[in-house]
């Protein structure tokens, strides 16, 4: 190895670490080794204003990445989580579009009542708002189907799956409700638990999130797992034991509004 680079992996080491944990001794007597002083500022005072504007920028993107959570918290206390996060997980990537991708898992494990028998619900719906957040977010830049067919009503149903920008999720509050609100600039209180299911698709490089009946749900899920259209509808009308030709009936129903969505792309299954 270059000892060039051995020495330049080292700074940048150091500089994250003096960045992200700047009341750390051993890493200010380091300053006036790798930074120099101006006429004006000092290199700890040069230092501090990077120190500064680092966590401001990381802040900043975890704000935008979790509006609702933040709106739902206050920018305050939102803030306060956000930085024990970036101490915990500091960003280790050169772009900033993963730097919430473990927040939802952070907000579990460092729940202020996780050693409490009754856990609160406050508390339940944060988590689940956030995850909620970076599963919509995750979607912007997952890779998708864009400038290609989208299946269409003439397309037989047997050649009918789920496009890969697609996704299905459960939660235990009416999240996107209140993410909608929010978007709205509305003031929405804390909604009570109940479960929630919801798709999210992306066409077109628009990204759309669709509330989903329990037996949607089901019968999106087994799509994802790889069944064609006849046996998920056998699958749901199992489920919830319902006739045949009746989970036929609802299918018609939902397959015109999902083919405008996008949801569907025109595959011919090998014989």
């Amino acid at each position: 190895m270059d000892p060039n680079s051995k020495h330049l992996e080292a700074i940048q080491t150091w500089m994250q670490q003096a960045l992200m944990f700047p009341g750390q001794a051993g890493l200010q007597e380091e300053t006036v080794i790798h930074i120099a002083p101006s006429h004006t500022l000092s290199a700890t005072q040069r230092l501090a204003i990077y120190q500064r504007g680092y966590v401001a920028r990381l802040l900043q993107c975890l704000e935008g990445q979790f509006k609702a959570l933040c709106h739902a918290l206050g920018k305050e206390l939102f803030d306060d989580f956000a930085k024990e996060y970036l101490r915990q997980y500091p960003s280790s990537s050169p772009t900033l579009a993963l730097l919430g991708a473990r927040f939802p898992a952070f907000l579990r494990e460092t729940r202020p009542d996780q050693e409490a028998d009754e856990k609160e619900p406050w508390i339940d719906f944060m988590i689940d708002l956030a995850q909620f957040e970076w599963d919509l977010y995750s979607m912007f830049d997952a890779p998708g189907h864009e400038g290609k067919a989208y299946a269409a009503a003439s397309d037989s149903e047997e050649n009918l799956q789920l496009q890969p920008c697609f996704s299905i999720h459960k939660y235990d509050f009416p999240v996107n409700v209140y993410y909608s609100a929010v978007a709205g600039d509305q003031d929405p209180d804390i909604p009570s638990p109940r479960e929630h299911f919801i798709a999210i698709v992306r066409k077109d490089f628009r990204t759309a999130v669709f509330n989903l009946l329990p037996p949607q749900y089901a019968f999106l899920q087994k799509m994802t797992e790889g069944s064609t259209v006849q046996e998920a509808l056998n699958w749901t009308a199992k489920l919830y034991d319902k006739p045949e030709n009746e989970a036929r009936e609802a299918w018609m129903d939902w397959k015109k509004a999902w083919l405008e969505a996008g949801f569907f792309i025109a595959n011919i299954r090998s014989i």
